[in-house]
């Protein structure tokens, strides 16, 4: 392997002469040699943009050189196209703010802008690091800039799959509207309710979810881009600082602002713990509804199985013919992974100090990642478990005629003591709860038929009494 030789204020340092990153890059990956986990690919693809609209706005400004600009911006374009991702080396756990990251980036674009006008990677003097590609930027504009960006793509991602598994909740709801069960309070026997409306119940949850997050775009929307070191704009010209925000804005397509008070944005991360809010709330009600289908599928045969979850792969290594509800697991720890990464993120986000957060890589890192693996997770728990659930009816039926519960429809016919007394007589005798209705609560046949319609039993309202009401006018 060959090498080039680079220098900074601390001396020199070896680089392999085919590597696009440089000696800061090198120096931070010695610092940093902590999780082996890279920088967040949407946070490249964000920086990318951020340097190009850079370039963009120092070109039109005229800080920097056309050719030079050009070639800055064919870099960035590859490196936001997925080229160049592999020379982004630097650890994503770093100290100084960011810093590490991007100077790396500034690195592998002077070197690859370097390349495009012909001349030796390392050679410097064509295009600088820092004096052409973070020309009028700083690292503390820059980065929160770019997890700005690149929250807001994610974000929308994550909305769009929630709002998919919204639709395949709804779908069940209305397949299983006819589905007459028990329902669960405590996991004890308590009235009855359509496995429908238990679908509904949990993609009524989603639809918050889906609603939170896709309005969580307009807190990420203003940026300090311009701002530099501590949001004052020392170094950068009034001219770039309002063009480079317009430029950034066309080139993502995203609804952008310069922030009204860059000193401010520049210092705190609270918006970022609000959006990771946002995403743990998702991931309580993932959390919750995972749980509830493993359980109404659980069995099948000993368990509750009123549903059949689809048989996604063998269970068991020593126990044939077992299957395992791995969907609802993936899910509850992806939630559960979120949950944990909330609580990392808020801790950052409240770590800031006077006029700049340094722990901006934990929460860029973590807010990143819940963003993605959330959006995975309900992407497969829609098309791999919630599509293929069946309804076991038959089960459900037989599960309903055990349980006590339907006896609270004759509450306010004969009172919650003698409803009672026909329950505890029931379980003296061990018959059915209805067996004992028929022949002990003095009402007909027909009229419990009126009583126990599952319209009735799992509507507002008092079961039985418009109906029943008719037939006493009659």
């Amino acid at each position: 392997m060959t090498y080039r030789i680079e220098r900074d204020a601390f001396g020199e340092l070896k680089i392999p002469q085919d590597a696009y990153y440089g000696i800061h890059s090198a120096r931070a990956a010695q610092n940093f040699p902590i999780s082996r986990l890279t920088v967040h690919p949407t946070l490249i693809w964000a920086f990318a943009m951020v340097k190009m609209a850079a370039a963009q706005a120092n070109m039109e400004v005229g800080l920097l050189p056309r050719r030079v600009g050009q070639a800055i911006i064919e870099a960035a374009s590859e490196l936001a196209g997925g080229r160049f991702v592999d020379q982004i080396i630097v650890d994503a756990y770093q100290g100084g703010a960011g810093t590490s990251t991007n100077m790396n980036v500034n690195e592998v674009l002077a070197n690859r802008a370097i390349e495009l006008l012909g001349g030796e990677k390392g050679d410097y003097s064509i295009v600088h690091p820092i004096d052409h590609v973070n020309l009028s930027q700083s690292t503390n504009d820059v980065y929160p800039t770019a997890l700005r960006v690149a929250a807001i793509k994610s974000v929308r991602e994550t909305s769009q799959a929630m709002a998919s598994l919204q639709g395949a909740l709804q779908a069940k709801e209305r397949e299983f509207a006819a589905v007459l069960k028990i329902g669960r309070t405590e996991l004890q026997d308590a009235v009855p309710i359509t496995l429908g409306q238990e679908f509904g119940a949990w993609a009524e949850a989603v639809a918050r979810d889906w609603w939170r997050l896709y309005k969580a775009e307009e807190r990420l929307r203003q940026v300090n881009l311009g701002g530099t070191a501590v949001g004052t704009g020392l170094n950068a010209s009034r001219r770039y600082i309002f063009t480079v925000v317009e430029r950034l804005r066309e080139l993502t397509g995203f609804g952008l602002a310069r922030a009204e008070n860059s000193v401010e944005v520049t210092q705190n991360a609270d918006i970022f713990a609000e959006v990771s809010g946002f995403l743990k709330t998702a991931a309580v009600n993932l959390a919750k509804i995972a749980g509830d289908i493993r359980l109404l599928g659980s069995g099948p045969r000993a368990g509750l199985g009123e549903i059949r979850l689809p048989e996604l792969q063998v269970g068991s290594s020593i126990m044939p013919g077992k299957v395992n509800p791995v969907a609802t697991e993936m899910v509850t720890q992806v939630a559960y992974q979120v949950m944990a990464n909330d609580m990392a993120i808020n801790l950052a986000a409240s770590s800031g100090q006077l006029e700049l957060n340094a722990f901006l890589p934990l929460i860029a890192q973590n807010l990143l990642q819940s963003m993605e693996i959330l959006a995975n997770a309900a992407t497969v728990f829609a098309e791999r478990c919630i599509k293929g659930i069946s309804a076991d009816e038959e089960r459900c039926r037989e599960l309903l005629s055990r349980s006590y519960g339907i006896v609270t429809a004759l509450v306010p016919y004969i009172g919650y003591d003698r409803a009672a007394a026909l329950v505890r007589k029931a379980q003296e005798k061990g018959e059915s709860i209805e067996d004992v209705v028929r022949a002990e609560s003095g009402f007909s046949p027909e009229e419990l038929s009126t009583i126990f319609a599952p319209q009735e039993l799992t509507t507002p309202g008092i079961a039985g009494l418009k109906l029943l009401a008719r037939k006493l006018r009659k």
